[in-house]
């Protein structure tokens, strides 16, 4: 790790800088987004609408402004997914001062491997979870009440499970910091599987629907990403390269 210690302003200042391009480079592609936002919304709420019966049913709009601002918001998500490798880049390059010679050159392995995951996480959730969990939800409609849902409202839902299932499967990069930094080794993390099982299923019915469907579906990986963050972490940790580097009697 670097001996020198920069004083808070100047930590506070890299801070800044980091965060402005960060914004920059996502205001930029929600700009570049805005042009498409009726098909990225498409897109996005295709496995809603194919619940609903495609062609039966269609998303409601209750209030004037709701199509322009949920239209807006597609765009802002489509940008932030856009800006994802220059925003883990930025988030790199500010704790890499903090790391030793080697591991700051594993800043394009880092920003492949959390943009890979994240993309990952969030085309599983949309392409596994979300049909299941709208077909669920449409599984109580009857003769007495049909579902008729609004596009605000499956917006905000899907984009919450979006997120939710992206940024789960960013678990194994966070135990693998935890290890390298130093906060807790891998031995400890791995005796700790029945607490993260814990915490995994009390994180998951916090950010999925009061459903058991999409409760399961991000709870399961989620404890296998941890998994393999505790084995990636063993690997990578400075005690397990001090033995295999030291000689053997």
């Amino acid at each position: 790790m670097d001996d020198k210690r920069l004083p808070l302003t100047d930590h506070l200042s890299e801070l800044r800088s980091r965060i402005t391009w960060a914004l920059l480079a996502w205001v930029i592609g929600a700009a570049l987004a805005w042009s498409f936002s009726e098909q990225i919304f498409g897109l996005l709420l295709a496995p809603a609408i194919d619940a609903l019966g495609e062609g039966e049913r269609t998303l409601q709009a209750i209030a004037p402004t709701e199509i322009f601002f949920t239209y807006l918001k597609s765009a802002v998500l489509a940008g932030f997914v856009f800006a994802l490798p220059v925003i883990f880049w930025q988030i790199w390059a500010f704790v890499a001062p903090g790391l030793y010679p080697n591991e700051k050159n594993a800043i394009v392995p880092f920003v492949c491997v959390s943009t890979l995951l994240f993309g990952g996480g969030a085309t599983f959730g949309y392409t596994i979870v979300f049909p299941l969990m709208f077909d669920f939800f449409t599984g109580f409609d009857s003769e007495f009440v049909q579902s008729a849902w609004t596009m605000r409202e499956v917006f905000a839902l899907t984009t919450r499970l979006f997120l939710a299932f992206g940024v789960a499967f960013e678990l194994p990069v966070v135990v693998f910091f935890l290890s390298v930094a130093g906060i807790v080794d891998a031995p400890t993390l791995f005796r700790g599987t029945p607490y993260a099982v814990l915490g995994v299923f009390v994180v998951a019915a916090i950010l999925t629907p009061p459903d058991w469907v999409s409760q399961i579906f991000l709870a399961v990986p989620m404890i296998g990403l941890y998994l393999l963050g505790v084995g990636v972490a063993y690997l990578f940790s400075p005690s397990t390269k001090k033995q295999a580097s030291s000689p053997t009697a």
